[in-house]
């Protein structure tokens, strides 16, 4: 089988494992008569952790499960990823994503029927800042994500793990350094900190049939998606000036 093709497949369903966690717990605390309604911001960053550790576990050994755009992006730009497989890679991902979104609303949709805020449902597929600010929202986006970027590439880096990749780095760090980022700094924008996050599943809300969805929010959607890409190409940046 191509080694592009198995690759892309596997960073496909490494992001639909991780959407379905990540937006099923979203889902899990905020939607109505769910058993875990209103489990809270901590049960939150803890399943996101564990989702994208899931998600490593799948496609680590494989593609190296970037699992989102700003990491292959941010690889690429420190010269420790083929910018050939770049475009192919985002693409899988935010298949990928939609996909898992898709799969979260066959899941709870009588969950979704039962839940009247339409708010609520939009923050089970994307992210919703807290107080609304773009400057500052496209902020927290840049540094959460420049964090996420450069503890990646630093992790890996000779004495951490001889190779490149969040596979690499093992499930358990990237995981950990998700928590931290969702408990330290997520309470602003909701870290969406990855565009297969964010926009595939955004456009899922949109074109699901949900009851009582209201608006997609296409008016910060670009928030999500430029925020994680220049924290990416900065982190990326400052790698290659410290370590190369």
């Amino acid at each position: 089988m191509n080694e592009v093709f198995v690759k892309c497949l596997f960073e496909f369903i490494g992001t639909a494992i991780l959407l379905l966690f990540g937006d099923g717990v979203v889902a899990s605390t905020v939607l109505k008569k769910s058993k875990g309604e209103n489990g809270g911001w901590v049960v939150i960053t803890i399943a996101w952790g564990l989702a994208v550790m899931l998600g490593v576990f799948i496609a680590g050994p494989y593609s190296g499960a970037h699992l989102n755009p700003a990491v292959t992006l941010g690889l690429a730009a420190a010269g420790t990823f083929s910018w050939g497989l770049v475009i192919p890679y985002i693409v899988a991902q935010m298949l990928g994503g939609f996909l898992g979104a898709v799969l979260v609303y066959a899941y709870y949709k009588n969950h979704y029927d039962a839940t009247e805020d339409p708010e609520a449902k939009l923050s089970t597929f994307c992210t919703i800042p807290a107080i609304r600010s773009y400057g500052r929202n496209l902020f927290c986006e840049i540094v959460g994500t420049f964090v996420l970027v450069f503890v990646i590439l630093a992790l890996a880096t000779k004495g951490n793990t001889p190779e490149v990749g969040m596979g690499s780095l093992g499930a358990f760090p990237v995981a950990m350094l998700i928590v931290a980022l969702g408990m330290s700094l997520g309470g602003t924008t909701g870290y969406a900190i990855n565009p297969a996050r964010d926009l595939s599943p955004r456009l899922a809300h949109a074109l699901l049939p949900i009851r009582g969805k209201g608006s997609s929010d296409w008016s910060y959607s670009w928030v999500p998606v430029v925020g994680p890409i220049v924290g990416g190409f900065l982190a990326a940046g400052l790698y290659c000036l410290v370590f190369c």
